[in-house]
């Protein structure tokens, strides 16, 4: 991914938005703490898993699961 395909893709809402913004907070981590911490991907792993489980088990749209998952996963976060 080219430098301006990847600030396009950050300031448009693409698909690959999420994934950019976990590929930033990656290289921010590592390149102060030279550490890598794997905490983004689990986040964001367990906002998909909320947004799936509340739409199944509740029979809810996925525009209502959604901020539904996003407020599941703050509170996993505190």
């Amino acid at each position: 991914m080219t430098p301006p395909s990847f600030c396009n893709s950050l300031s448009t809402e693409s698909p690959w938005q999420p994934l950019c913004v976990v590929a930033i907070g990656y290289t921010m981590v590592y390149g102060i703490l030279r550490l890598i911490n794997f905490a983004h991907g689990d986040v964001l792993m367990m906002g998909c898993y909320f947004a799936f489980y509340v739409a199944l088990i509740f029979s809810l749209p996925w525009w209502v699961s959604f901020p539904i998952a996003i407020l599941l996963t703050a509170l996993l976060a505190l």
